[in-house]
């Protein structure tokens, strides 16, 4: 059993990765948000739910006492400043475990047309701050996984492969419902994957473009 952190608990993957925890293993989980107000519990006692801002370092160190492993789910233009909050937070207390989400495309590793055609939707104020989140991550002397999944479907399949960084992307699509699995499994063994850089795919989806746009 671990006591697991969750940054931005709100978010799509933070809530089915929290289903899966709740429903599969025995771990006590805190779940991380602004307006906490928008989650509710559905085990007292194993879910602790706080208000707080991942911009702020105080915040989340304040989270963090007997916690074993973060996973991070934050998002936005200030996705770097975040990183940096975490990495202070967990420096301060002595956290070490980190799973941090990212996007596709931020080591220019996604070849081809989709390539392409991922830097006309990403770049220009997306695909930059996470490139500079994860440069923070990678900086930092914690035992993290960054994660980097293809473009986000809803599907209700969990089916995906994994490349390093360093390897060309594959695929261009993976479901919400396959990161959250790769994120539980990475809970449940901590030790795997330790400093880095999955990217994370639905196999046999190779393409231009995802198969929704």
């Amino acid at each position: 059993m671990a006591n697991v952190l969750i940054l931005g608990a709100n978010g799509q993957i933070a809530r089915l990765a929290t289903q899966q925890l709740l429903d599969t293993t025995a771990h006590h989980l805190t779940l991380f948000l602004r307006r906490a107000k928008r989650l509710a519990v559905q085990d007292a006692a194993r879910e602790v739910i706080i208000d707080g801002d991942a911009r702020n370092a105080t915040d989340i160190q304040a989270a963090l006492g007997g916690i074993d492993v973060v996973y991070a789910n934050l998002a936005g233009h200030n996705i770097a400043a975040q990183a940096q909050a975490v990495v202070d937070a967990m420096d301060a207390t002595g956290v070490r475990r980190l799973i941090w989400i990212s996007t596709l495309g931020i080591y220019d590793e996604v070849p081809g047309a989709f390539g392409q055609w991922n830097h006309a939707q990403l770049d220009g104020g997306y695909l930059e701050p996470y490139a500079a989140a994860a440069q923070v991550i990678e900086a930092s002397d914690l035992d993290y996984t960054i994660i980097r999944p293809a473009w986000l479907s809803n599907r209700d399949l969990v089916s995906y492969e994994i490349t390093q960084k360093g390897e060309p992307f594959k695929g261009t699509e993976v479901s919400r419902k396959s990161i959250a699995d790769l994120v539980v499994h990475l809970i449940n063994a901590p030790t795997q994957a330790i400093r880095h850089s999955l990217g994370v795919n639905q196999p046999n989806t190779a393409g231009d473009k995802p198969s929704f746009y």
